[in-house]
C-alpha cells in the first residue's frame, strides 16, 4: 500500500491595496477592507482610539508588541490625514452599533450572544 502525500490547501491570492502611508494597507478580506497596519490585522481605527484616549506611543506599543514602532506612528499619521474616514470607522464599530446591526444580546456578565 503506498502512502499519498497530503493534498496542499488551495491558496487564494490576496490583493493588498497600498495607501500613501508605507505601513498602512487595505485588504478586502481583513477588517472589511478598512485600512490596517501592514502585516497585521490591526485596523487603523483601533490605534486611533488609543491615540485619542491620550495614550503614549510606549503604552500603545505595550498593547501591540508585535507591531513595529514606525508602523504605529504611521497609523497615527494616517488617522490625522484621514480623520473623517477613520472617525466614521470608529463610529461604525462602537459596541452598541455592532450589537444592533447583528441582533446580538448582552447577558448580565457582558457575554454577547445571537438573539435567536
Amino acid at each position: 500500500m503506498s502512502k499519498r502525500a497530503p493534498e496542499s490547501p488551495v491558496t487564494e491570492k490576496v490583493e493588498i491595496e497600498p495607501t500613501e502611508h508605507p505601513h498602512i494597507v487595505r485588504v478586502a478580506t481583513i477588517a472589511g477592507g478598512e485600512p490596517i497596519i501592514k502585516g497585521t490585522r490591526v485596523p487603523v481605527w483601533v490605534i486611533a482610539l488609543h491615540y485619542k484616549a491620550g495614550e503614549t506611543l510606549e503604552e500603545i506599543l505595550e498593547a501591540y508588541p508585535h507591531v513595529p514602532p514606525a508602523a504605529l506612528v504611521d497609523a497615527i499619521s494616517y488617522y490625522l490625514d484621514h480623520q473623517e474616514e477613520v472617525e466614521r470607522s470608529i463610529e461604525e464599530n462602537q459596541p452598541e452599533r455592532v450589537i444592533e446591526e447583528f441582533g446580538l444580546k448582552m447577558g448580565p456578565k457582558g457575554l454577547l450572544t445571537f438573539g435567536l
